[in-house]
């Protein structure tokens, strides 16, 4: 008797899943438009910020050196100590440790970091602080996640506070 209505919930709740996978596929919405918005959204971040003179990098990541770090150069296999702000262009914040006693330690080349918070992290130098603003294709990419749109770029605030060399 347990077993048949566990089995029942499972096919309810699988049955469930499947009814709003199929409400939340919206045939109407466009790749292509949420492409050019994206576009559309940097290029007017930039127009608005044109007092912060951003490098484009080759990859599409628009870098800014806010402050020239002092201490050694991160490298792919480093350990960072960083506080970061991830904000959407609005500046409206996704996630931040900003404002905490606890600064994000990572391996600098860490595949579960985002494109361009890597690639950000890999120009910048102990005790640095960056401005970063990311295409979707060096953040949540196009297909966006669970949180977040396909096509979404981000703007990163990067504070470099210690690096530990390997």
């Amino acid at each position: 008797m347990i077993y048949y209505n566990t089995l029942k919930h499972l096919f309810i709740f699988s049955g469930l899943l499947a009814l709003i996978s199929l409400v939340s596929c919206d045939p109407s919405v466009n790749m292509d438009d949420l492409e050019a918005k994206e576009k559309l959204d940097i290029s007017n971040f930039m127009s608005n910020n044109d007092t912060i003179d951003f490098e484009r990098k080759s990859s599409g990541l628009y870098y800014y050196n806010l402050v020239a770090g002092t201490g050694p150069r991160a490298e792919a296999q480093d350990t960072a100590y960083v506080f970061y702000a991830l904000q959407y262009l609005t500046t409206q914040i996704f996630e931040t440790n900003l404002g905490t006693s606890d600064t994000l330690k990572v391996l600098v080349n860490d595949e579960k970091l985002l494109l361009g918070f890597k690639e950000g992290l890999s120009y910048m130098n102990e005790g640095g602080k960056a401005i970063l603003v990311l295409p979707s294709s060096l953040a949540f990419g196009s297909q966006g996640s669970y949180y977040v749109s396909p096509y979404t770029p981000f703007l990163l605030q990067i504070y470099l506070v210690k690096l530990k060399k390997h």
